[in-house]
């Protein structure tokens, strides 16, 4: 652990708890404090692995508000650890704001590698991964639209996040910009016990989720158009 470093960026388990680094564990265990978007989902984690450290709620409500706190505590020389639910903070989740301040002030910041949601997905939806872009979560309403015209002509993969309530009305938004034939992979629950990829056409997969009760954290992997 560099004595320097005065934030860690840690990525934590998208579903199985053994997906961890052992250098993971044993910087939350030398920390001084723990960020953490809810600090009933981390408590989980840290009686997993025996970490006894203080957790502090950093999140997309408050970020804005306590983020000029932790900045002063790391020039005070507090080390500290930004964890999310699952994953790795700031995609798709808070943290961009807490490690753009500390860089503007050269304080150290380090990010270590580990679990997120998309590299997987890609990996095994068998579609080009050479290139390929990450647009996670897609407007709702304002300016939705927009955007989907937009990667109307996108060649590369293209990856999303979405919500099981929302996934079939975005799966018949894309059937209606990228048309019924485009390739694309829907997988849930990534290294879950009830993690299930879904690959086929845009119209294909639709009726197979027609039939389905989707639940969990879902990643759509889209191919792009061919030119």
């Amino acid at each position: 652990m560099n004595a320097k470093t005065q934030l860690f960026v840690v990525p934590t388990p998208i579903g199985n708890l053994k997906d961890i680094t052992f250098r993971s564990i044993e910087i939350m265990n030398n920390v001084d404090y723990i960020l953490c978007e809810d600090t009933r989902v981390s408590k989980k984690l840290l009686s997993h692995y025996k970490i006894i450290k203080p957790l502090k709620s950093y999140h997309a409500f408050n970020e804005y508000s306590v983020v000029k706190k932790h900045i002063t505590e790391m020039e005070l020389g507090k080390q500290i650890c930004l964890i999310s639910d699952a994953g790795t903070p700031s995609i798709s989740d808070p943290g961009y704001l807490l490690i753009k301040e500390a860089n503007k002030l050269k304080l150290k910041v380090e990010c270590l590698p580990g679990p997120t949601a998309f590299v997987p997905a890609l990996v095994k939806s068998g579609l080009p991964s050479d290139k390929f872009i990450f647009e996670g979560f897609l407007p709702n309403k304002k300016g939705r639209n927009k955007r989907l015209n937009f990667l109307s002509e996108e060649s590369r993969t293209m990856i999303f996040y979405e919500s099981p309530l929302r996934l079939l009305k975005t799966i018949k938004d894309f059937i209606n910009v990228f048309g019924a034939e485009r390739l694309v992979s829907v997988s849930r629950e990534i290294s879950k016990i009830f993690e299930e990829t879904i690959n086929g056409t845009l119209i294909e997969v639709h009726d197979i989720l027609l039939k389905k009760k989707i639940k969990g954290e879902i990643v759509i992997v889209l191919k792009g158009m061919k030119k």
